[in-house]
């Protein structure tokens, strides 16, 4: 019990980073209706603005895995949490769009790196048997950022303070800061610079004392077969691409289904229908709520019900959601009961999104990609979601405005319907398993 109570207080700070995430990629939606005014913005740039911080977590993301095997998963964090608080008062001073997409990039930077980097970080410190619970509190907190950045963005809403909703994104970096400052790195990193002793002592701390480095014994193998400078030629080898393949397809899977679509611009999507931009904020409160609620109980059950199950209920639910929101929206411009039905097919979809696909997203990512491409393939996963989300936010507006609101949605239905097919056929079942176990699995094919 001590071990679990104690890698549940470091996995706690460091998902830290996922609250940064969900705060600063959830703010943009507020905050927009007002930048908007202030900026004189057209569709494409504000969709511009929005994705210029996917823009920048893409480049972070396939960076971050190999700058944390280069100084370490716990340096990195830190290294993110000075960029988090720089980007966020940059973003809160900007006096023009360019700086204000400027902030925003290095905010996504920063979030790229982080996004990857912790779940590395928190699966590698978990003790088995709590790990898809550890590991998916990450997934809690973004959620739980972004709740908190929709409660922001309705607090200053009847202001129009946007410049306050961006830059309070500083205080959660501070905070993970200086709680990781307080940690250590993780047994395996450790490991891999010669430090022994204190990876034992580490991985004890984590797992009881009567754990041994038999238990990082992949992590080490992979050094003494090439180490990092081997790691392209080790995704010649079939089973390990791939595992990485599988991993980066996975993460394109969370995107397709078009949720940050809905995080990002359901206040405008729905201020389109009729809403005053106030009330129109005031919506993401709904949505933030439920993807918290829901979050917590997909995290709860992920270690019993399995990852493949929850993925597969998921995305069936998110394409039946989309059909009717698609169905709903089609009619809401003439009726307030229906722009009041399509957000609550929109908070459908979310609850489906959150307890599910968002919670085994970053979790099966972190399982799937083998140690020997530790660094790189976790870099490949996070970039080719980073780069599905900001395909996502660049285009949605615009497609909105060519196709109209529910062929957009029903896009987004086609795409979930997909990925349910993938899902089914491609990715394998790894709960209860090891992560040496499940690397053997994905080895015998």
């Amino acid at each position: 019990m001590f071990s679990n109570r104690r890698a549940i207080g470091v996995a706690i700070i460091a998902a830290l980073g996922g609250l940064l995430f969900g705060y600063d990629t959830g703010v943009i939606s507020g905050a927009l209706l007002f930048i908007t005014k202030s900026f004189e913005l057209t569709p494409a740039e504000e969709s511009t603005i929005t994705a210029m911080l996917l823009a920048g977590a893409a480049v972070g993301a396939l960076a971050g895995g190999r700058i944390a095997d280069a100084i370490g998963r716990r340096a990195t964090i830190l290294l993110g949490a000075v960029g988090f608080v720089a980007g966020s008062v940059w973003c809160a001073l900007a006096a023009d769009a360019f700086h204000l997409g400027a902030g925003r990039t290095l905010l996504g930077l920063c979030i790229g790196a982080v996004s990857i980097v912790v779940p590395m970080y928190l699966s590698e410190m978990a003790p088995p048997a709590i790990r898809g619970r550890l590991v998916s509190l990450n997934s809690l907190m973004i959620v739980i950022g972004q709740l908190v950045a929709f409660l922001t963005n309705s607090a200053l809403a009847s202001s129009g303070s946007w410049r306050w909703m961006l830059g309070l994104g500083a205080v959660p970096g501070l905070v993970l800061l200086i709680g990781m400052a307080m940690l250590p790195d993780t047994p395996a990193q450790l490991a891999r610079r010669g430090q022994t002793d204190k990876a034992l002592r580490v991985l004890r701390a984590m797992r009881g004392p009567n754990a041994t480095m038999d238990d990082i014994e992949v992590a080490e193998q992979s050094v003494a077969d090439g180490g990092r400078r081997r790691e392209w030629a080790q995704l010649k080898t079939p089973w390990i691409r791939r595992s990485v393949i599988i991993a980066m397809i996975i993460g394109v899977v969370q995107q397709i289904t078009g949720v940050n679509a809905i995080v990002y611009f359901a206040p405008t999507m729905m201020n389109r229908v009729g809403l005053s931009a106030e009330n129109s904020v005031y919506t993401s409160i709904l949505i933030g709520t439920v993807s918290v609620i829901m979050c917590a109980i997909g995290m709860m059950i992920v270690d019993h019900v399995g990852r493949r199950r929850i993925l597969l209920v998921g995305l069936a639910g998110c394409s039946l959601s989309l059909v009717g929101v698609a169905v709903v929206y089609r009619i809401a411009a003439d009726s307030t009961a229906a722009a009041l039905a399509a957000l609550g097919l929109m908070t459908l979809f979310i609850a489906f999104q959150q307890a599910a696909v968002s919670v085994v997203t970053w979790l099966l990512i972190s399982e799937l990609v083998p140690e020997q491409v530790r660094g790189i393939g976790m870099g490949m996963a996070g970039l080719a979601l980073w780069v599905a989300n900001w395909v996502v936010a660049q285009t949605f507006l615009p497609l909105v405005d060519t196709i109209g609101g529910p062929w957009s949605f029903v896009c987004f239905a086609v795409l979930s319907a997909a990925a349910f097919v993938f899902t089914f056929t491609q990715v394998p079942e790894t709960t209860g398993r090891t992560l040496a176990q499940v690397q053997e699995d994905m080895r015998k094919g």
